[in-house]
């Protein structure tokens, strides 16, 4: 059943809102100080209750591919992301984040061929810089480690969200399967880490139980199948301008749940971010050329290799190469 374009937007927009509530659960429901933990509870369980929904396994070069994959998305950017949640004062790791879209554009354009406009470069801009109104704080000396885990996790992301474009999905296979291998792949990348690193898992309450059953289920395993799922019909251009919901999404968390004020300064922060969120989903244009014509006055018949070019196709698989 095919999908309109607001539609696939929307359901892919799911994705970071639902992510924007990882910090909240994180210091509010989860064991302290456990990074690498908390990343193989998020990944693992989830990459495989998708793998036995899938029922479907890699073949091929798809073995490294999705062990690429789920180092990029899952395997680095999870222990990245829990470190800097853990080390920087609230929102400092979501301005780093919100960069993705500017990091997302260079890649594209070494990776994909995609040359970044200047409407790109701006609206990228705009939304860190909102975001960066709305998150950040006066907060003393910054963790350097925190920042770096941050930047990291942000590289890592991006580099997996142009990759993940760049290689498509195998023939007949959907984006659950692939989402599953990912999160497996990342999960068993995280789990001898953890237990070398943090050592046995902590004793947990029912708090912490919650906590890791609604970060593996819904804002990973249906989270990432969104994502995933969008990617693949996007261009990484416009799936990473959804980034900037996330950190907007826990700023609505944090007033909504844990009782804090959103400045005015703070609320014309939301709205540049979100505005430029809006901006980055417009599609590349092209303009149809008039269709030529015989001597006859009969039109010409495109020839097969230019077929499926026309501007449906070009939106929803973006300008990237085809596979």
């Amino acid at each position: 059943m095919a999908t309109s374009r607001p539609a696939l937007i929307t359901l892919t927009a799911l994705a970071p809102v639902s992510w924007g509530t990882t910090y909240t659960v994180t210091t509010e429901f989860l064991p302290a100080d456990r990074p690498l933990f908390t990343g193989l509870m998020r990944a693992l369980p989830a990459g495989l209750l998708l793998l036995a929904l899938a029922r479907v396994l890699p073949r091929g070069a798809w073995w490294w591919k999705a062990a690429v994959l789920g180092a990029l998305n899952i395997g680095a950017f999870f222990p990245l992301l829990f470190l800097a949640a853990y080390r920087l004062p609230g929102g400092m790791a979501a301005v780093v984040g919100s960069a993705g879209p500017l990091f997302v554009a260079g890649l594209a354009a070494l990776l994909l061929g995609q040359r970044p406009t200047r409407r790109t470069l701006l609206t990228g801009a705009a939304a860190a810089f909102g975001v960066s109104l709305v998150v950040l704080r006066a907060a003393g000396v910054l963790d350097a480690l925190g920042v770096l885990a941050a930047l990291a996790a942000t590289v890592s992301m991006s580099a997996g969200t142009v990759l993940t474009q760049r290689w498509g999905r195998p023939e007949g296979v959907g984006p659950l399967a692939l989402t599953g291998w990912q999160l497996t792949a990342g999960g068993l990348l995280i789990a001898p880490l953890a237990f070398l690193v943090e050592g046995a898992p902590p004793v947990l309450d029912g708090r912490a139980v919650g906590g890791y059953l609604y970060l593996a289920v819904a804002n990973t395993a249906i989270a990432y199948w969104l994502w995933f799922r969008g990617i693949g019909r996007l261009t990484a251009t416009q799936a990473t301008f959804l980034g900037p919901l996330s950190p907007l999404t826990a700023a609505v968390v944090g007033w909504a749940a844990l009782g804090q004020a959103l400045t005015p300064l703070q609320l014309a922060g939301m709205a540049l971010a979100f505005g430029a969120t809006v901006a980055g989903q417009a599609g590349p244009r092209r303009t149809a050329a008039a269709p030529r014509t015989l001597a006859s006055g009969r039109p010409v018949r495109p020839s097969a290799s230019r077929r499926g070019t026309g501007p449906e196709e070009y939106v929803s698989a973006g300008p990237g190469p085809r596979r």
